[in-house]
């Protein structure tokens, strides 16, 4: 497998949990009510999965391999790719504040959920479509094959170190329960055999 398909696998699971947000957002709008325990676990889900693991392993790994192959940063699409990378954490911490408030009480906190995650989803779903069809495509065309064998190394390393043992099954299972929970299709409905994880691909 090379890095960037393991990368688009992991792309199709964010926006799994990506299509359980909207519908959350079209619930709590209709309802006037926010589930905050689906709330925060779409969250976590974002910050550790999407954020922490997924865009880790491209910031620290992918994206200095592409700039060490001639791909440029300022002006290029690294950097435009960090640019967005930051906004979303922006978003999420503007979600993480509206579910806090919305337990407090406080009035417009449901509304200003719904705006953080409306702006989050299309971020990031741009975002996904940029990587997928521009930048990975890029990289399939500058990296060399020892250069993808370096990558799939370090995300293993991102795996099972810095991620921790069975912190990528963790946030996969609350990817699956919000699917059930919110009526969205699965990315991978099968366990694949031989793998510890569903079959995005992580060994």
């Amino acid at each position: 497998m090379q890095a960037t398909e393991l990368l688009k696998n992991e792309h199709r699971v964010i926006e799994q949990v990506l299509n359980c947000l909207d519908r959350m957002v079209d619930w709590c709008l209709a309802e006037g009510v926010l589930d905050t325990h689906d709330a925060r676990q779409a969250i976590a889900f974002f910050r550790n999965f999407a954020d922490r693991c997924h865009h880790g392993k491209e910031e620290n790994h992918l994206f200095p391999a592409l700039e060490a192959r001639g791909v440029a940063r300022a002006g290029g699409p690294v950097g435009v790719m960090l640019c967005e990378h930051e906004r979303g954490r922006t978003y999420l911490g503007g979600m993480e504040e509206a579910v806090a408030d919305f337990e407090a009480g406080e009035p417009g906190a449901l509304n200003r959920f719904a705006a953080h995650a409306e702006a989050y989803l299309g971020l990031l779903r741009e975002h996904i479509a940029k990587e997928d069809h521009c930048l990975f495509t890029l990289a399939d065309r500058v990296l060399t094959e020892a250069d993808g064998e370096a990558l799939l190394r370090s995300f293993a390393h991102v795996e099972g170190k810095e991620m921790g043992e069975g912190a990528h099954e963790k946030y996969l299972a609350i990817a699956d329960r919000l699917a059930e929970r919110y009526g969205v299709p699965k990315a991978f409905e099968e366990v694949a055999a031989g793998r510890s994880c569903f079959a995005c691909g992580h060994h």
